[in-house]
């Protein structure tokens, strides 16, 4: 029997190096995986030790480009109809307005694509109701739509962009899930990763991992440790990930105390630097899941996140994690003292993390529930 052709699109070839690693070995009983997206050498090593029939290198422009736009639309449409997908699937919002449309335009019958978050949550007026719109287009042409939350899927119902009938969350949520062999807790790593960062045994570390803009809050989170510092020396502030929107003078200026923060940029190894911190702040205005949350939890680190729709599932308040209101400085300003101080709390938090996370955000689990959808729906 002739094995059926799925096709993900991503906006650059090492998106799926991050989220969709295991679900291609796992779907790769099943079914022929092909990539595409926009070329990245350093991501052509791993990728080519996967399972995946063919990669192309079709430029997906990240900003709004009309004529990038449009090319990218007939390079894929030309692909997709000389290679007879049986399914299409697209991943983060600009790839999949393209991608789908393509899909649709070369006869692709089944076309998903899976929501992780929305840009125009934070945005107004013109500008937020034409990215409702873009979103609204997409959802049209696709057949099915995955989210990687329900409390993201219920936001998206509550703006009509999608419905209860045509949307759809696989377990409990996240893209990817969390590789439990890979992210474990290990004293003798926290231990060499403070020492290279040259933080101190009695110094209590509050970790960011992620792109560093506004939207993540990071205005908040500098705010917030300023108060602490200056009440507080054993504390640090740690921020991991691409800044994003020249966010570092803006932090050492909130903070002005000389050693107070590392930045440490791009890690290509979260499960080995998160091992440094001992309290995982997520202080996002808008999120589509929070895969650092629940990376940062399976290795026993206490959480504070915001009370944003898509974090809903990331935590248990009081019980893995501490929340506060999004944007408010002193909310989190308090959860971030109480955690400073309590080290049998974040140690209680850390541990209830964990068993959350292993018994609902597995790898394993989600690549499963992948398989089952894909066998039923393709």
């Amino acid at each position: 029997m002739k094995r059926k052709k799925i096709c993900f699109v991503v906006s650059s070839l090492g998106t799926a190096k991050v989220f969709l690693m295991n679900h291609i070995q796992e779907l790769n009983v099943h079914f022929d995986i092909y990539l595409v997206g926009n070329y990245e050498e350093i991501a052509m090593p791993f990728l080519k030790e996967l399972p995946i029939k063919g990669i192309k290198n079709i430029a997906i422009p990240r900003n709004v480009s009309l004529v990038k736009d449009v090319r990218a639309v007939l390079h894929l449409r030309t692909y997709f109809i000389e290679m007879k997908f049986d399914a299409v699937h697209t991943v983060t919002p600009k790839v999949g307005l393209l991608g789908i449309l393509a899909a649709r335009l070369g006869g692709v019958r089944t076309r998903i694509h899976i929501f992780t978050g929305q840009v125009w949550h934070t945005k107004t007026g013109f500008i937020k109701t034409f990215l409702m719109f873009l979103d609204r287009f997409l959802v049209w042409n696709t057949t099915h739509i995955l989210v990687d939350g329900e409390s993201q899927r219920q936001f998206l119902i509550k703006n009509k962009i999608v419905e209860e009938s045509n949307s759809f969350v696989l377990g409990k949520g996240s893209i990817s899930g969390v590789d439990t062999k890979r992210f474990v807790p290990s004293v003798i790593m926290k231990k060499e990763v403070r020492e290279e960062l040259g933080i101190k045994k009695d110094e209590v570390v509050f970790m960011f991992l992620g792109r560093m803009n506004t939207d993540k809050g990071i205005n908040e989170l500098a705010e917030a440790f300023s108060t602490i510092k200056k009440k507080y020396n054993n504390a640090l502030l740690l921020l991991v990930g691409e800044d994003e929107e020249n966010m570092a003078p803006l932090v050492k200026q909130k903070v002005n105390v000389d050693k107070a923060v590392i930045f440490y940029g791009v890690t290509l190894t979260p499960e080995r630097l998160l091992q440094a911190c001992d309290v995982f702040c997520m202080p996002s205005y808008r999120e589509g899941f929070g895969t650092s949350v629940i990376e940062a939890s399976l290795l026993e680190k206490p959480i504070i996140c915001s009370d944003t729709y898509g974090l809903m599932e990331t935590i248990i308040d009081q019980k893995t994690g501490l929340r506060h209101k999004v944007a408010d400085v002193d909310s989190l300003y308090f959860a971030m003292e109480k955690l400073l101080h309590n080290q049998d709390l974040r140690l209680a938090l850390g541990k209830g993390g964990r068993e959350y996370v292993l018994k609902n955000f597995s790898a394993q689990t989600i690549s499963k529930k992948w398989v089952e959808f894909y066998n039923q729906n393709v």
